[in-house]
C-alpha cells in the first residue's frame, strides 16, 4: 500500500492499513515537523478519533484544552457555550507543526515506512501488482508512483492525501474542475504575548463583512493564539483584499480588549484555499486503485471550515474499506452516505441562516435559549453529533448525548 500525503488524513488511512497488516509506504514532499496553514481547531469528532488511532496528547507540545466556546454575534452580544467537564475531552488546539509529527510517529511505531522528504512526481495505473487479496485471488493491476529520491514504487493500492491539488489526481487522469480554487479562503496568524480572555478562551466573531464567515482566536500555551478569519471565496478576488480584510478585523476593538495590550504576531499572516465538496467530487479512480481522502476529497466542513475531523474520517474509512475487500464502491458509499449528507446541510446553513446578519441574530440567541441548548449546540457545533442528526443515524455512535469524550483517562 502506498499513501501519499503525511497529514492527519494520510497517517490516519496509513495506521489502520499496517495495524491489519499490510506493507504500508507513506511519502510526503515536506520534512516533518513542518508547519501548515490551519487555524489549529480540534473538535470531539477529531479528537476521537485521534484517541483510537492511538495519539497520547502528551505528545503534541502545543496542545491546549478547551473547555467553552465563546461566539459574538453581529449585534454585539457574547455568548458562552460550554462544553461538558470531568467527562474527557471535547475540545483542543494544537498547532499541525506538532500535531501531525506526533500522528506521524504514531504510524512509525505501527510500522509504516515513512518516507517524509521524498515527492510524488508522478503515478501511473498498469502492470501486475504483487500483492493478493484477502481471498487469496492474484491483484491484477497495480498504480505505480514516481517518488524523488527513490524511483517507481508500485503498489496494490493508492491513498492520496496530497492536498486539494492532488498529483497523483491528476497523473492518473481524474483531474477535473481545472483553476479550482476552492469554497473558501481563510488567513492566519499566531500571536505571543496574549493577556487578554484569548490567552484561555477560544473565541468566534461574526462580523458583517465577513458573513458567512467569521473570525477567530484559538488559545495555545504560553500566552500564544491562533488568529484568523475565512470568508467564502468571490471569483477574481485578489488576495490583497483579504490582507486589507485582515488589518480591520485585528483593528476592532473587541479582538484587540481579547488579545490585550502585549499582544504581537509572531510572523506575517498566512492565507490558504478551502475545498469543500466532497459530495460532488470524484472519490476514487483507476478503477479503485486510488482512493482520495482529506483534502484531496475536498472534505472539509463548508460551514465551519473545519477540516481535520474530516480528513481524519476519509482516512480511516479509505483504509478500512480497503481492508474489508469492500472496494472504492464501498468507499464512496459511506462518504456519501455520512459526511457528505452533513456537508450539504452545513453548506445550506452557511448559505442561508449565516450569510446575513438576522440569520446570523436568531441562530445566536436561539442556541444561547437556555443551559440545555448551550451546552448542545457546543457539542454539535463541535462535531460530537452529526451535523445532519435525523438524516445520518448511523453516524451516532455509543456516546450520542450521554456518553463521555475522548481521552477520558487523561486530561491534558
Amino acid at each position: 500500500m502506498v499513501v501519499v500525503g503525511g497529514g492527519p488524513a494520510g497517517t490516519a488511512a496509513a495506521i489502520v492499513l499496517a495495524r491489519a497488516g499490510r506493507d504500508v509506504a507513506l511519502f510526503d514532499k515536506a520534512a516533518f515537523p513542518r508547519d501548515k496553514c490551519c487555524g489549529d481547531g480540534l473538535t470531539t469528532g477529531a479528537l476521537r478519533l485521534l484517541e483510537s488511532l492511538g495519539l497520547d496528547p502528551s505528545s503534541v507540545a502545543s496542545w491546549q484544552t478547551i473547555d467553552d466556546v465563546w461566539v459574538r454575534s453581529v449585534s454585539g452580544r457574547s455568548v458562552a457555550f460550554p462544553l461538558p467537564r470531568g467527562r474527557g475531552l471535547y475540545g483542543a488546539v494544537a498547532r499541525r507543526v506538532d500535531l501531525d509529527a506526533a500522528l506521524l510517529d504514531v504510524a512509525r511505531a505501527a510500522g509504516v515506512k515513512v518516507h517524509d522528504g521524498h515527492e510524488v512526481v508522478g503515478a501511473v495505473v498498469g502492470g501486475r501488482g504483487s500483492g493478493r487479496r484477502g481471498s487469496g485471488e492474484s491483484v491484477s493491476q497495480s498504480v505505480s508512483v514516481e517518488v524523488e529520491g527513490i524511483g517507481t514504487v508500485s503498489a496494490e493500492h493508492v491513498i492520496a492525501a496530497d492536498g486539494m491539488w492532488s498529483t497523483v489526481r491528476k497523473h492518473v487522469g481524474a483531474s477535473d474542475e481545472h483553476g479550482y480554487l476552492g469554497e473558501w479562503h481563510a488567513m492566519r496568524q499566531y500571536f505571543g504575548g496574549v493577556t487578554g480572555v484569548a490567552a484561555s478562551q477560544l473565541w468566534v466573531w461574526f462580523e458583517p463583512a465577513l458573513l458567512p464567515g467569521y473570525a477567530w482566536s484559538f488559545p495555545l500555551p504560553d500566552g500564544r493564539a491562533n488568529v484568523g478569519f475565512g470568508i467564502r471565496r468571490r471569483p477574481g478576488q485578489p488576495t490583497k483584499v483579504m490582507k486589507d480584510q485582515w488589518a480591520a478585523v485585528l483593528d476592532l476593538p473587541h479582538v484587540r480588549a481579547a488579545l490585550g495590550p502585549t499582544a504581537r504576531p509572531e510572523a506575517p499572516p498566512k492565507a490558504w484555499p478551502i475545498p469543500a465538496r466532497v459530495g460532488s467530487t470524484a472519490l476514487s479512480a483507476a478503477g479503485g486503485r486510488v482512493l482520495f481522502v482529506g483534502d484531496a476529497a475536498r472534505a472539509t466542513d463548508p460551514m465551519t471550515g473545519e477540516g481535520i475531523g474530516q480528513a481524519l474520517e476519509t482516512g480511516v474509512l479509505a483504509a478500512e474499506t480497503i481492508v474489508g475487500g469492500g472496494g472504492a464502491e464501498a468507499y464512496e458509499a459511506a462518504v456519501r452516505g455520512g459526511l457528505a449528507v452533513d456537508n450539504r446541510l452545513a453548506d445550506f446553513l452557511s448559505r442561508h441562516a449565516l450569510a446575513h446578519r438576522r440569520g446570523v441574530r436568531t441562530a445566536v440567541r436561539v442556541a444561547g435559549l437556555t443551559p440545555w441548548t448551550r451546552r448542545h449546540f457546543a457539542r454539535w457545533l463541535f462535531e460530537d453529533y452529526p451535523r445532519a442528526v435525523l438524516a445520518t443515524p448511523g453516524r451516532w455512535g455509543s456516546h450520542s448525548i450521554t456518553g463521555d469524550g475522548a481521552f477520558t483517562s487523561r486530561r491534558p
